[in-house]
């Protein structure tokens, strides 16, 4: 009887006036019944959802919210000051509510409306060109609405669904159309094309009085003690920069790796870290002369720089080979361009690739194929092959194969064990001089003999 009671008053309080009107019989059973006084200051009992398990659950359409209140973040502050005082008194709502409940869900809901609207007071959107040129940036405007972006100037969140944004497509800078004007530093991809080189020292630090205790990239003021703002080292320029031209990212140093052999990420400067981004790929470093050691401590690059030779005397049998020109078998090495016009340039990549081991594997796949065209697939390729000139006996030699020696002079391929065993000058080049000093020879020489 209780729970019908409680029932009884919870429908009369929460009448819903869009509810047809009573037939007669019910309005007779109506009045017969006990109304309880509405107008009563009486405070009814609160009751909870979970309390009803009955079939005939009376269904929540909101009816017993004032539709004539002010709701809590209601869109009708005309500026930023109000927009900023609705968003308090939002948060405020919002810690009052009890946790997890829907009303603080649909408060939270309310309070990223009203702050995405403030956003959009402070940038609006304007008719932005879709090109923008700056400091040697091309800029180009962004569609995506939905990717999550940082400003690389004001470290700031990009709200795409609301906020115009633009990426530098040399070096991916990516900024609010309202931080074009502030950038000062010029792109990265000018400076990779025009002098595409490393810093080779390894942190070449100067201190902090250097550069007057400023940063390196905005000359915002800096110190160790993080007052006004913390100084960050670069690892790779040695410089030091403040939290917004650095935040920690990591990257490998060039300087280490072709010293040291040493791979381990180190914090750099978004600056440097776009820089060694764009130049990760650029075979610009030639090991030899940087640090020729390298060779005798890294087997790794020992086996790359005997397959990277070979891969180049396999080359001329390409080029005159039209089944190898139809096939492009020389596009398997199309990412790395550079291994079949020498066998010195080194860039970071590679490197980085050695040291894994993915390198030495696929190059190791490449040549196999090359070989097997040459000296199997293909039979003018195959008649190109040399015979040895001092024995003139085994099968046909290539200048790729393991077991030969190719004369540097005249390029004449020979058993490796010939060619040491007789420790005589090549007989070819022996040949031609002889040659060469026949017809230079004077010609009232042999009438006197």
């Amino acid at each position: 009887m209780e729970y019908d009671e409680k029932l009884a008053r919870f429908r009369q309080a929460h009448l819903n006036p869009f509810n047809k009107q009573l037939g007669p019989k019910q309005h007779e059973q109506g009045v017969t019944e006990e109304a309880p006084d509405i107008a009563s200051e009486e405070a009814l009992p609160e009751l909870s959802p979970g309390e009803f398990h009955c079939a005939e659950r009376v269904m929540d359409l909101g009816l017993s919210e004032d539709h004539f209140s002010r709701p809590v973040g209601l869109f009708l502050a005309s500026d930023i000051q109000q927009l900023r005082q609705a968003i308090e008194e939002c948060k405020q709502v919002i810690l009052e509510l009890p946790e997890h409940s829907e009303r603080q869900k649909d408060a939270v809901v309310r309070l990223i409306h009203l702050r995405l609207k403030l956003q959009e007071l402070k940038d609006p959107n304007e008719d932005e060109p879709n090109i923008r040129v700056l400091l040697e940036h091309r800029f180009y405007k962004e569609k995506s609405k939905s990717v999550k972006q940082t400003c690389d100037k004001c470290n700031a969140i990009i709200w795409g669904l609301i906020q115009t944004w633009y990426t530098c497509t040399g070096c991916y800078y990516r900024c609010h159309s309202k931080c074009l004007n502030l950038i000062s530093k010029p792109c990265v991809r000018s400076k990779v094309s025009h002098q595409a080189e490393y810093e080779l020292n390894i942190c070449p630090e100067a201190g902090l009085d250097s550069q007057d205790y400023r940063c390196a990239e905005c000359r915002a003021s800096i110190s160790l003690r993080g007052v006004p703002s913390e100084a960050r080292q670069c690892d790779y320029t040695g410089q030091y920069y403040c939290s917004h031209c650095h935040w920690n990212d990591l990257a490998v140093i060039p300087a280490r790796v072709v010293h040291n052999w040493d791979f381990e990420p180190r914090k750099v400067s978004r600056c440097s870290m776009r820089y060694l981004a764009l130049m990760v790929s650029r075979p610009v470093l030639r090991l030899r002369e940087i640090n020729p050691l390298l060779f005798n401590y890294v087997e790794e690059l020992v086996e790359i720089r005997k397959l990277r030779q070979d891969i180049l005397l396999m080359k001329p049998y390409f080029v005159t080979c039209k089944e190898a020109m139809e096939a492009r078998l020389l596009l398997q090495l199309q990412d790395r361009q550079h291994f079949v016009e020498n066998d010195e340039m080194y860039s970071i990549q590679d490197l980085l690739d050695a040291h894994t081991g993915r390198l030495g594997c696929s190059l190791t796949e490449t040549h196999t194929l090359f070989a097997k065209h040459i000296k199997l697939d293909c039979e003018r390729c195959q008649a190109k092959g040399f015979v040895c000139e001092l024995c003139r006996e085994g099968d046909v030699l290539f200048p790729f194969d393991s077991h030969t020696s190719v004369c540097s002079d005249c390029s004449a391929v020979f058993h490796r064990d010939c060619y040491y065993d007789n420790s005589t000058t090549c007989p070819k080049c022996a040949r031609l001089t002889l040659r060469k000093q026949s017809l230079y020879q004077e010609p009232g020489t042999d009438m006197d003999a």
